[in-house]
């Protein structure tokens, strides 16, 4: 049922109102609190008229608006501004079509719109900082991001190829774009800041980018500068310590009908990695800020190339192991796929519990055992490219976190 008509004029000013406090704190004439409030008001009329007498009234409303606005804009010529921009007009324009919105949409909508404008006029210095300060790496990055999103994906067809009925391109594709979504914006937050930021943020960071180049990258350094071996073992367990997060968030978005029965053993395991890298903390404290990720590539086509065939692989490989050799089969897949990337074998397993290929209790063992295998994996390179300082240090808490999982694996009652 739709809004009285006073509350829609009501929500119209009071929206109005916001954005003009903007505008006129703002100290652009063009349009202030009262401008913007009877714009709006007008938008909402108008939406109402519409809704009793035809669409047409709405388009003379916006004719009428622009008609204003123009008059206002010619008025105001003669001011020596080398850049006028054209914000007010815009946001006046939004503002009469939220109005609209309240009553020919929904009440939701239109407060969402006005304000959604609202805070973007008031962001202009953040915005426009931000812009600033991006670099060529971090702007093909964004272009590469909407290439995966907004140009490959829709295209793929959305069904079932193969003989086990697992392979889906675009399924497969999507679980490309929110890896890529992750790491890119875990790398932009890394490198606005990354620079002011200690230990603890660097090591939340570098397990949203990748907590595999996170363990390499931290043991190349450890070796140049071993003092740095305490803060590096800090940063690495915190990275290992935040894939349980993105697990659950990855288990969140492709299996959100299971997360709750998941959830548990999952929630734990984070907990005790927790618990550990506290106990880590705590006992070096470790200061400064941390070191830099040695990565200025965020997004690699290539590289999301790369895990869209290995997710695929996974999906099939699975699929295989279940029909030929049982729930065995279905963790040495895990353990194999998990060595070096977590997301595929959590993604291609929250999606086939989520189908009812496999069930729940089968479904988060595999990704703990693909956790485990990650651990180990990341133990290796740190002996092989660490100093014995680091290596010393992070054998210590992975072993504590692989005794957790196997713990976790063996006794954890079913949840199914």
């Amino acid at each position: 049922m739709s809004a009285d008509p006073f509350v829609q004029l009501g929500v119209a000013l009071g929206l109005g109102l916001l954005v003009g406090l903007e505008r006129e704190w703002a100290e652009q004439r063009e349009a202030g609190i009262r401008t913007f409030a009877l714009i709006t008001v007008f938008g909402a009329l108008c939406g109402q008229l519409a809704a009793a007498h035809g669409g047409w009234i709405i388009s003379a409303g916006l004719l009428t608006v622009a008609a204003l606005l123009i008059a206002i804009q010619r008025a105001m010529d003669h001011k020596a501004d080398p850049d006028p921009g054209l914000t007010t007009e815009v946001a006046a324009v939004a503002m009469f079509a939220a109005g609209a919105a309240l009553v020919l949409v929904s009440l939701g909508v239109g407060v969402v719109v006005g304000g959604g404008v609202a805070v973007v006029l008031q962001w202009k210095k953040p915005l426009h900082g931000f812009v600033s300060r991006i670099g060529e790496s971090e702007i093909r990055a964004i272009m590469q991001l909407a290439l995966v999103a907004l140009v490959v994906l829709p295209v793929l067809p959305n069904r079932t190829f193969g003989p086990y009925g697992v392979l889906n391109p675009f399924q497969i594709w999507l679980m490309v774009v929110l890896i890529c979504g992750i790491s890119v914006a875990g790398y932009l937050a890394y490198k606005f800041f990354g620079s002011r930021a200690g230990t603890l943020l660097a090591g939340f960071l570098g397990g949203v980018i990748s907590s595999t180049a996170t363990t390499v990258s931290y043991a190349n350094r450890s070796r140049q500068v071993p003092d740095a071996s305490a803060r590096g073992a800090i940063v690495i367990m915190l990275a290992s310590s935040v894939v349980f997060l993105r697990v659950i968030l990855e288990v969140a978005v492709v299996a959100p009908s299971v997360l709750w029965q998941v959830l548990p053993p999952l929630v734990l395991m984070t907990l005790a990695m927790a618990l550990i890298s506290a106990g880590l903390y705590r006992r070096t404290r470790a200061e400064g800020a941390g070191l830099a990720l040695e990565d200025d590539d965020p997004l690699d086509l290539r590289a999301a190339i790369t895990f869209g065939a290995l997710y695929a692989a996974v999906l099939f490989a699975v699929a295989v192991a279940k029909e030929h050799f049982g729930n065995e089969g279905l963790f040495i897949v895990a353990g194999l796929s998990g060595l070096t990337d977590m997301d595929a074998i959590t993604l291609s397993t929250a999606q086939l519990i989520n189908a009812g290929r496999i069930d729940i209790d089968t479904g988060w063992r595999m990704i703990m055992v693909g956790a485990m295998s990650n651990l180990v994996f990341k133990g290796a390179a740190v002996a092989v490219l660490g100093h014995r300082q680091l290596l010393r240090r992070v054998a210590a808490v992975f072993g504590l976190a692989l005794l957790a999982a196997l713990a976790l694996i063996l006794f954890w009652p079913g949840v199914s």
